[in-house]
C-alpha cells in the first residue's frame, strides 16, 4: 500500500470512530455470548451496543435508503441464529456482517433497484484538499461516508467492510463471496480513487 493510500485508510478509520473493535469489558466475549444465547437480555444488549454503531455506518455506505430497517432485519436474523453460532468475537463480527450483507441485498431486491453510487444529501464531497482538512471536525463521519459512497458499489462495500467492520481480507472475501486477490484489488482501486480525489499524487504501479 502506497503512502497516499495508507493515509486515506488511516484518516477514514479515524473519522469513522465506530469500527467494531476487539471485545473489551469486565466479562469475556464468550461469557456474554453464552448468557445471550441463554436468553439474558442484558447480555444481548451488550452485543447490540458493541456491533450496532458500526452496522449503521456500514449500511449508510452500502444501503443509504432504508438502512435502519435493514439493521432491524439484521438483528432479527441474529436472534434467530444466535443459538447456533460458535466462535469468538472475530468470528462473530464476520458472521454478523455476512448476515448484514444478505439483508442489504434482500432489501435492494425488494425495492427493485440495483445498488448505485449516490452522493450524501447535504454534504459536499470535498474538492482536492489536504486530507487532514477533508476528514476533520464535526462533519468527519459524514464526509467519510460521502467519500465511500462516491466509489463504485463493489469497491465501497469492500473498503467499508475492511475499515468499518474491521474485517481481514480473508474475512471480507468470505462475506462478499470473492477471492482474497479480488478483495485486495477492489481495496487497492478504491483507496487509489479516494487518494486521487483528495489531491494526493500516487506513484504509478511499477515505478520506483
Amino acid at each position: 500500500m502506497t503512502a497516499a493510500r495508507a493515509d486515506v485508510w488511516t484518516a477514514l478509520a479515524v473519522a469513522m470512530e465506530t469500527a467494531v473493535e476487539a471485545w473489551v469489558g469486565p466479562d469475556s466475549f464468550d461469557d456474554v455470548l453464552t448468557a445471550a444465547q441463554d436468553g439474558d437480555e442484558q447480555a444481548f444488549g451488550r452485543l447490540w451496543r458493541w456491533a450496532q454503531p458500526a452496522l449503521l455506518r456500514w449500511l449508510s455506505v452500502v444501503a443509504p435508503s432504508g438502512g435502519e430497517d435493514v439493521a432491524s432485519e439484521v438483528w432479527v436474523s441474529v436472534i434467530r441464529g444466535l443459538d447456533t453460532f460458535r466462535g469468538g468475537d472475530r468470528e462473530f463480527r464476520a458472521w454478523f456482517f455476512t448476515i448484514a450483507r444478505r439483508r442489504a441485498v434482500d432489501g435492494a431486491r425488494h425495492r427493485q433497484r440495483r445498488p448505485r453510487t449516490v452522493g450524501l444529501d447535504g454534504v459536499d464531497v470535498p474538492q482536492p484538499i489536504e486530507l487532514s482538512e477533508a476528514l476533520a471536525g464535526e462533519a468527519a463521519v459524514a464526509t467519510a461516508i460521502g467519500l465511500l459512497r462516491s466509489l463504485r458499489p463493489d469497491q465501497a462495500e469492500v473498503v467499508a467492510l475492511r475499515i468499518i467492520a474491521g474485517l481481514t481480507v480473508p474475512e471480507t472475501a468470505a462475506v462478499v463471496g470473492r477471492s482474497d486477490a479480488a478483495v485486495r484489488l477492489l481495496c487497492h482501486r478504491g483507496l487509489r480513487t479516494l487518494a486521487k480525489h483528495l489531491g494526493r499524487d500516487l506513484v504509478a504501479e511499477g515505478s520506483a
